[in-house]
């Protein structure tokens, strides 16, 4: 299969959640968690190389993050097999958003990105 047909053969499910307890929202800090669960529905191995993250505010501010894996680690998903991790942002407003792609290689050599659609971050009641 050609690579850039890889990445469709890769789900991403996420939940975000609002974090009160760690946020300020009189000093503009709005915390959220997500957890992202990635599903492999391919035939070969994958491995999670890294990430590139675009974080969209309330104020269209973008924050952009990169790196290596996630949470410290590049997990192998294995054919029919999922990772799930819990990573978190701040964000200057109640609402925001993040979209992105994760860069990965199949146990056959071949790497691809696996795209992230775009998911809201909301404090609870901010969208009617």
């Amino acid at each position: 299969m050609e690579p850039s047909k890889l990445g469709d053969n890769v789900q991403i499910d996420v939940k975000t959640n609002y974090l009160s307890e760690q946020s300020d929202p009189d000093s503009k800090r709005f915390v959220f968690s997500y957890n992202i669960t990635i599903t492999n529905h391919g035939a070969h191995s994958i491995q999670l190389l890294s990430r590139r993250w675009l974080i969209t505010d309330g104020n269209e501010h973008v924050q952009e993050v990169a790196g290596e894996g996630v949470v410290g680690e590049q997990p192998l998903i294995e054919p029919g097999a999922s990772y799930s991790y819990t990573s978190g942002t701040v964000l200057a407003t109640h609402v925001g958003s993040m979209q992105g792609h994760y860069h990965m290689r199949s146990n056959d050599g071949h790497e691809f990105d696996a795209p992230i659609v775009p998911f809201t971050l909301a404090q609870p009641n901010a969208l009617h």
